[in-house]
């Protein structure tokens, strides 16, 4: 039963609202937009304004790919066009209900989930070959729950991009942030510290954008950077 005094229940029927007022992140590809992803022509976004280097992809024709917290017929459409068998999970109805719409006039099929990400994901281990997740985990309180569901649901080998904002900018002054290397290893030392923690049995590659810095990159005992701006824990 659905409890509609959780905090994540609000805040989805606020983001309901959000897109009824035409918030951007709610707005559909058009069909044009569509038609390019089929012809090569396309980009997504993790974080506002810094497209994703398409090298952080495996080739996903016939991948099995999660939209985490990612619904709203932005992204999803565009790897469906690209071939990827894709999964979509959110908790605002509106969001979904933009998947149904592009799915049925672009007809793609696309498997679409309503659960809220701070419970157990409903799905079995290493079902994915790549997660998809937007700065959708600044609305909720305990990120490394996402994180531990994430590792559970990847298979070995496979990708996870995720936008961040966790607010450590907020820490710093502007000179301080000059320093750019050494703001990015606090930054993902931070958010990516339960990768060392944990007893790792297989090998995923994390790829972050934050926003407001890019191909962030964390080079120490504990990660290895990839040569396509990824983590390896």
């Amino acid at each position: 039963m659905m409890d509609e005094t959780n905090y994540t229940h609000i805040n989805s029927k606020a983001i309901d609202q959000w897109v009824v007022d035409g918030w951007e992140w709610g707005i559909p590809i058009t069909h044009d937009d569509y038609v390019k992803a089929k012809n090569g022509e396309w980009n997504v976004l993790l974080t506002p304004t810094k497209c994703i280097p398409k090298n952080w992809f495996p080739k996903l024709n016939n991948k099995k790919l999660l939209g985490l917290a990612s619904a709203g017929g932005q992204q999803m459409p565009v790897f469906a066009a690209l071939g990827a068998e894709c999964t979509v999970l959110d908790y605002s109805d509106k969001q979904l209900e933009s998947e149904k719409i592009v799915a049925e006039r672009e007809g793609y099929e696309i498997s679409i989930v309503k659960s809220d990400m701070t419970k157990i994901l409903p799905f079995k281990d290493n079902t994915f070959d790549v997660i998809f997740h937007p700065v959708s985990n600044i609305f909720i309180e305990n990120v490394y729950h996402v994180w531990n569901e994430c590792y559970r649901i990847l298979k070995k080998g496979g990708v996870l991009l995720s936008g961040l904002d966790n607010g450590i900018n907020f820490l710093f002054d502007d000179d301080e942030k000059s320093n750019e290397i050494e703001y990015e290893k606090i930054i993902l030392k931070s958010v990516f510290g339960l990768w060392k923690d944990r007893n790792i049995t297989k090998e995923v590659t994390v790829h972050g954008l934050f926003v407001g810095y890019y191909d962030a990159i964390l080079e120490n005992d504990d990660y290895s950077a990839t040569d396509n701006g990824g983590l390896k824990p």
